[in-house]
């Protein structure tokens, strides 16, 4: 795949949860065979789902909503198990009083805001006045009581709130408080028409992504350690959150995306799953 027509255009989100991803391909020298696109994940999403990416990550909200265009790559995602410290709800008051208060919504990232939003109605009962703006904190909290914070904002807010005499719900955390299961925020997907044209380039992506992932796992210290060079965190925090996150997508996780699948269907924010349920692309 020398030329870059004929390489498969991938996406890379351009958060920290997935540095460690980046890192392991850049080590391999993988990148020197896709065309990788770095950006949010709702615009990664978008271009994955209008045929502008090949293969790339979407969050688990589109990916529900596109599922009859796409097919999972086997063993590969975004969450966590626990906290996952970047996905937050910040609050001035106890969600419990959160009821027709106006809470902003960030806008980075669909699966994160409807984690929230579910969380809020179906755990605690409540049902605020919502707004989407762009992932700011001092901003959101002019004109609201709460805000869903994703990503390299989320991590921010989580070592800055508390001073500020702020809550902060690591929202994942709630998720298996409620459910027992593993939060899945993104995964990685190829588009069907794509898998069917190109199915040895999808497997040497998949397998560049495995390999990476490997690596990166293997190395977080030093991965933290390069990140602390240019990010506003030092080692010891980056690599603290990078222990947190899990990238992998195996039966407990599968479960977890079911399980979110089906809360969000009910609510009418995505399809049911068909019936075959979840389905991989073959590598």
């Amino acid at each position: 795949m020398s030329d870059s027509v004929s390489r498969p255009r991938v996406g890379h989100i351009q958060f920290l949860n997935c540095l460690p991803i980046y890192w392991g391909l850049m080590r391999s020298g993988a990148l020197l065979d896709v065309d990788l696109h770095k950006d949010t994940p709702d615009r990664l999403s978008a271009a994955l789902v209008a045929g502008d990416l090949d293969i790339g990550p979407i969050t688990l909200v589109e990916y529900l909503k596109h599922a009859d265009q796409l097919l999972l790559l086997p063993d590969l995602a975004v969450g966590s198990d626990g906290p996952v410290l970047s996905v937050n709800l910040v609050s001035t008051r106890p969600p419990a009083e959160l009821d027709r208060r106006p809470v902003a919504l960030g806008s980075t990232s669909r699966t994160g805001v409807l984690l929230a939003q579910m969380l809020l109605s179906e755990r605690y009962g409540v049902e605020p006045t919502y707004f989407s703006c762009p992932p700011d904190l001092s901003l959101m909290l002019r004109e609201a009581d709460a805000a869903a914070l994703i990503g390299d904002p989320a991590l921010r807010a989580l070592y800055e709130a508390p001073a500020l005499g702020l809550q902060v719900i690591d929202l994942a955390d709630a998720w298996r408080e409620w459910t027992g299961l593993p939060m899945v925020f993104a995964v990685w997907a190829v588009r069907k028409d794509y898998a069917a044209a190109h199915p040895g380039r999808v497997k040497d992506v998949h397998e560049a992504f495995q390999r990476s992932k490997e690596l990166c796992l293997g190395e977080l210290d030093a991965v933290a350690e390069a990140a602390a060079r240019w990010e506003p965190f030092d080692a010891a925090t980056l690599a603290n959150y990078f222990r947190a996150l899990d990238f992998s997508l195996g039966e407990r996780q599968q479960q977890g995306v079911r399980e979110f699948a089906r809360r969000a269907a009910n609510r009418g924010e995505v399809p049911h799953l068909p019936g075959e349920g979840l389905l991989f692309a073959e590598v």
